[in-house]
């Protein structure tokens, strides 16, 4: 084997200018997976007395990269940072750190929004706030997430500096960083909140997840629907954020007429929105191994990567 003694004399180099710059700043020590870097239960806020975490996954290579904040869905009950055990390693090799995290989820008679909401926006904050220490150009942050995961990504998107969203938790460490992102990437999102509770009406009826979520009905409070619904926030004004949409042609969890429609909402206000209909396939798919023959998760893989190299 050929081994490049400028590379060898450059390696020694690195490492004695990170044996002085370790004597100012000392960082977890992470774990190795190849060529990425992953650091696990990184703490990024503690909202009302709940530590919120999330996992690291970075390239290893110095650099100031892209980041996106991955956000698990679980029909805003279940789910952990877990879930992107596969995307975390595949984007931080494409040169994109991924910080995936948890949120607050419902429990019974307990629920989450907007508190959801409100975590994925400190996460953002995080990540942009650390900046350069985990290798994150700021300029360049975007989300991802899948189900219910893609519903928080979208309203963090479209709504993140608004009521009741934005000030919630002025002692977070970098409460006054900017939550904005460029880029969305959604599967099968939850994009209208009363278009859910009727799916689950008829669907779910022991299991309504929009009415968990929200804590009412939409005979009791339209209103709320209303507000939680990303829809109701594609606006031109806000048309500076990218999104591409995925969803499978057998979803019998998350309608695609809901992908359909918020698609269509997106280029009506000016947005860049593309979108993957992969077929054959119903809900969940995003977690799956993406380098596994016959993934579909796979089959979205490039597509999504070429996108966030050009939108972020």
């Amino acid at each position: 084997m050929f081994i490049n003694p400028h590379k060898v004399l450059l390696t020694a180099a690195t490492c004695v200018l990170f044996s002085f710059s370790s004597a100012f700043a000392q960082a977890p020590a992470p774990n190795a997976a190849g060529d990425v870097d992953i650091q696990r239960g990184v703490e990024y806020a503690n909202h009302d007395g709940t530590s919120l975490k999330g996992d690291l996954y970075q390239p290893k290579a110095p650099g100031k990269y892209p980041a996106i904040i991955a956000v698990h869905g679980g029909g805003w009950q279940g789910g952990s940072p877990v879930a992107y055990r596969y995307w975390g390693p595949y984007l931080a090799k494409q040169g994109i750190v991924v910080f995936a995290i948890s949120y607050r989820l419902t429990r019974p008679g307990q629920k989450t929004y907007p508190q959801a909401v409100q975590d994925v926006r400190a996460a953002i904050q995080f990540v942009r706030g650390r900046g350069e220490a985990i290798k994150v150009d700021g300029e360049r942050i975007g989300l991802q997430g899948g189900s219910a995961g893609g519903h928080l990504v979208s309203l963090t998107a479209l709504a993140g500096e608004e009521a009741p969203f934005a000030n919630a938790y002025p002692n977070d460490p970098f409460a006054s960083v900017s939550a904005r992102v460029k880029a969305v990437v959604s599967f099968y999102g939850v994009y209208d909140l009363q278009q859910q509770w009727n799916h689950d009406v008829l669907h779910r009826p022991l299991d309504n997840i929009s009415e968990k979520f929200l804590g009412a009905t939409p005979m009791d409070n339209r209103k709320l629907y209303f507000e939680a619904s990303p829809m109701s926030y594609v606006l031109k004004s806000k048309n500076t954020t990218s999104f591409y949409l995925i969803n499978g042609t057998e979803d019998d969890v998350v309608d695609r007429s809901q992908s359909d429609n918020f698609l269509l909402a997106l280029k009506q206000a000016g947005f860049f929105a593309r979108r993957i209909v992969v077929q054959g396939i119903g809900h969940y798919f995003e977690s799956d191994p993406i380098e596994e023959a016959f993934s579909k998760s796979g089959e979205a893989a490039g597509p999504v990567v070429r996108f966030l190299k050009e939108r972020l």
